[in-house]
């Protein structure tokens, strides 16, 4: 069973940074690519970044290029999100995501860490 864990939400006031790390685990867990995404008070989850261990190619949402950094390491099992220049519609949970291969959806998420930022 894959376990997926983030770290690093809390409060910060708009202009500031925070860095998002989450761990996989799992005795057979190995992915093809692993992502962000996070969700807002009555809003739908959105897609915030995404990285292909393959080559290392990101992908960003267009509400988050040129903030927000995806990094990580695949033998590691860790991904880590590099929030700068935060906005206060940044506020939502944030999630780690990761999936097997290109022909499947993100099929293990974490529970999510809680990013509020203030104006």
């Amino acid at each position: 069973q894959v376990h997926m864990v983030e770290s690093g939400g809390g409060l910060v006031q708009a202009g500031g940074s925070l860095r998002l790390s989450c761990a996989a685990s799992g005795r057979t867990f190995s992915s093809y690519a692993m992502g962000w995404f996070r969700q807002a008070p009555g809003k739908e989850r959105e897609f915030v970044a995404s990285i292909i261990w393959s080559g290392g190619r990101t992908y960003y949402g267009d509400s988050v290029k040129g903030r927000f950094t995806i990094s990580g390491e695949n033998a590691k099992n860790t991904l880590y999100l590099q929030m700068n220049s935060l906005k206060p519609e940044d506020t939502a949970v944030y999630y780690c995501a990761a999936r097997a291969t290109l022909a499947t959806p993100y099929g293990h998420w974490g529970q999510g860490t809680k990013v509020t930022v203030s104006s």
